[in-house]
């Protein structure tokens, strides 16, 4: 900010290496404010489910072939007890897909025994 000064408002056309000389055997160094630390709160904990078909996961996974084609990968889980509920796989999975894809896990209503 002070070459900036010296140069736009004094006309001096002094350069920043030359500034921070003077300045440092003038001793007029000025004092770096130190970055004050956001204080955040601690995140919740997780809500476990209490029993089965109540929370879900998606987790959309992609992967490249030896070849270099792209294979993508939707998986679902129970959170209750981590059981994949079903694994879609292909070279593309466009919206209409995954929906396709999670359809028959939302008319479930009836439980499932866990093995």
């Amino acid at each position: 900010m002070l070459v900036s000064y010296l140069r736009n408002v004094r006309g001096h056309v002094w350069n920043h290496k030359r500034v921070r000389l003077i300045c440092c055997e003038l001793e007029l160094n000025l004092r770096i404010k130190p970055r004050r630390r956001i204080k955040r709160d601690k995140p919740d904990m997780l809500a476990v489910p209490e029993a089965l078909n109540l929370v879900w996961s998606m987790d959309l996974m992609a992967d490249r072939l030896a070849d270099g084609r792209q294979f993508r990968l939707l998986n679902v889980l129970d959170d209750f007890n981590r059981e994949g509920l079903g694994i879609e796989v292909d070279f593309s999975l466009p919206a209409e897909r995954v929906v396709r894809a999670l359809n028959p896990f939302v008319g479930e209503t009836v439980p499932r025994t866990v093995s």
